[in-house]
């Protein structure tokens, strides 16, 4: 997907970035040619929606085979799926490498405004990793990301069996 000036038929670059705000961000667009502005606002489910697929903006040099993506998936699992944690803490999940593709400025800017928002992991004891690998791995990068959500409104910098029980009875599980 491309923006285009309507009045000079040229495609708008990418200019800049604010946010993420309240996990908003606002994406800056200019017409090289005339000037003219634009902005795109992402609400904090498109921006983790993006993030969470893998998706890859910036286009593509060969045609989709079918089932690409649900097969990529497949081949490649992402640990970080819905949060890098294992950015801010190693120990915690390895992080699988992202398939090859293009690179666009724009993926970049979000992930760096992003990261620079997100506070440290918590830690996890041996057994709340033990725990969590018991998790379906479709499941998993979600129920981390929760989990350690939890752990961060509450204060808590280590998770452990009582942080898992308390987030399990919290959803009723």
């Amino acid at each position: 997907m491309r923006f285009l000036c309507v009045e000079c038929d040229e495609a708008m670059n990418l200019t800049g970035t604010r946010g993420p705000d309240a996990g908003a961000m606002t994406v800056l667009f200019g017409c090289p040619g005339c000037g003219r502005a634009v902005a795109m606002l992402t609400n904090p489910m498109e921006t983790q929606m993006v993030r969470a697929l893998g998706v890859k903006i910036g286009g593509r040099t060969v045609p989709a085979e079918p089932m690409e993506t649900l097969r990529s998936a497949l081949a490649h699992p992402r640990a970080d799926a819905v949060e890098a944690a294992a950015e801010a803490e190693p120990a915690a999940a390895p992080k699988a490498a992202k398939p090859s593709g293009g690179t666009c400025p724009f993926t970049g800017m979000v992930e760096e405004a992003v990261a620079a928002q997100q506070p440290a992991a918590p830690r996890w004891t041996p057994e709340a990793e033990a725990r969590l690998g018991r998790i379906p791995p479709y499941a998993r990068p979600m129920v981390q990301k929760g989990i350690e959500d939890y752990a961060r409104e509450q204060g808590v910098a280590e998770i452990d069996d009582a942080v898992m029980d308390a987030v399990r009875s919290r959803f009723g599980m």
